[in-house]
């Protein structure tokens, strides 16, 4: 702790040092209203300089890595018009014998930034572009004003001892560092793969989507413990603590891994893939994806369902695209008594034909199911190959077709009917007419 204070009042003595030194004189606090004013200036600037350089490079942006590059340069416009009006300033200072310190740090530090964020559009990641960013700017302005080795020792002396090793804030530093640009290169590498894998024929959605979760797991993994090995931890030290971590875990995270296991449960025996349409309970949708926790089920009406792995393993689903993609409907029919049922039939069959999703193979089939106490029951089952897209409103079409066929070819639709047989009438129910009582 005393090796801490000590080093932190030695840095501060410094500072305020080279502050009375080279901060609080007439130079310096010239050189200093120069950068402000010249900012007020590129803020007014921007506006017409943007417009100016946007036309003149309009021809330009049919291509699609120089445009990006026009884009991002058009959105530092503002820093770069400082920029010029700062290297201006420079020029000017020295013509007037000032020594132009001031100014020549500002200058590094704001193109050091428009070098980096220029380059870290490469990136295509906002998350990672302003990670980058602000990591190797740090380090630049670090280089810039001459600070590494005293911020290095600095860090180095803020730590505590864990046994045989220490930890220290410059060990954190590194680690945090190794980490960022390991777990960049096992995203990149990652989403290579993946890449790769979906153009692959010979393998199908499901083992897709498991290799490449496997892949991204293990590069991930193999990051964190190549950054920990950069950053000149022991991985030993972790040992003991990631077991106790480890049946801490096992106990308080049961739901999470065994939904985790279904995952590749479900994976593996390809029971479900990306596309298929199923039922479970009141759901039914087509998967959109398979997650490491749960799959994905978009319905008809747009709804996203999450349902759990471990739900999809302990009830009953129903894949209406399991091994084949073909559905058969069944629609029932009823006819009145009166009707030709045979022409009935052919109608239904031709109504079914007529519909452009149902299937011509296998073909509309009609049959007579029964004689109910109103109708007479038929049931017309046909095909489909894409249940994805709905089946109620096939079912609708359908039936349209089979009222307007029934309707021009007089065959009715039945209604319940009852008849009522009376054997005796109690007397003074009939209500007799004033002149039929005067004949009897």
């Amino acid at each position: 702790m005393e090796k801490i204070v000590e080093t932190a009042r030695e840095l501060a003595l410094k500072a305020v040092i080279w502050l009375r030194a080279e901060v609080m004189t007439p130079d310096a606090l010239i050189q200093a209203l120069i950068v402000i004013g010249t900012f007020m200036l590129a803020l007014l600037l921007d506006p017409p300089v943007r417009r100016m350089v946007g036309r003149a490079l309009s021809g330009l942006r049919e291509d699609g890595n120089l445009r990006r590059l026009i884009d991002a340069v058009l959105g530092h416009m503002r820093l770069i018009v400082w920029l010029v009006l700062l290297v201006v300033g420079r020029e000017t200072a020295r013509y007037m014998d000032s020594s132009g310190e001031l100014l020549v740090i500002a200058i590094s530090l704001l193109a050091a930034w428009i070098v980096i964020q220029l380059g870290a559009r490469l990136l295509r990641d906002p998350f990672w572009e302003r990670v980058v960013s602000v990591i190797a700017w740090s380090i630049a302005a670090l280089s810039i004003l001459d600070l590494i080795e005293p911020t290095r020792r600095a860090l180095d002396t803020i730590g505590l001892d864990l046994g045989e090793s220490r930890l220290s804030m410059l060990t954190v530093v590194q680690g945090l560092l190794a980490l960022a640009v390991f777990m960049w290169l096992a995203n990149l590498v990652g989403h290579f793969v993946e890449k790769r894998l979906q153009g692959a024929s010979g393998i199908t959605p499901s083992l897709q989507v498991l290799f490449s979760k496997v892949v991204r797991a293990g590069l991930i993994a193999l990051a964190i413990v190549v950054a920990l090995g950069t950053a000149g931890v022991d991985l030993t030290a972790f040992a003991i603590f990631s077991g106790a971590l480890g049946v801490g875990l096992g106990f308080g995270l049961q739901k999470v891994v065994s939904n985790l296991i279904s995952g590749i449960i479900l994976l593996l025996d390809r029971s479900i893939k990306p596309g298929d349409v199923i039922a479970i309970d009141d759901t039914y949708g087509h998967i959109n994806s398979l997650r490491a926790r749960y799959v994905s089920v978009i319905t008809r009406d747009s709804t996203e369902f999450l349902i759990l792995n471990e739900d999809l393993i302990t009830q009953r689903v129903e894949n209406w695209t399991y091994s084949s993609t073909q559905v058969r409907l069944k629609i029932p029919v009823g006819v009145s008594y009166d009707s030709d049922v045979p022409r009935a039939i052919e109608l239904c069959v031709e109504s079914a034909q007529a519909v452009a999703r149902v299937l011509d193979e296998p073909a509309p089939r009609c049959l007579l199911r029964g004689f109910g106490d109103s109708s007479v029951d038929l049931e017309l089952r046909l095909w489909i190959e894409d249940p994805a897209n709905g089946i109620t409103n096939v079912r609708s079409d359908v039936m349209l077709e089979i009222w307007e066929r029934f309707h021009a070819n007089d065959i009715g639709f039945p209604f319940p009917q009852r008849d009522l047989h009376l054997r005796t009438v109690p007397e003074g129910w009939i209500r007799k007419e004033p002149g039929e009582a005067e004949k009897a």
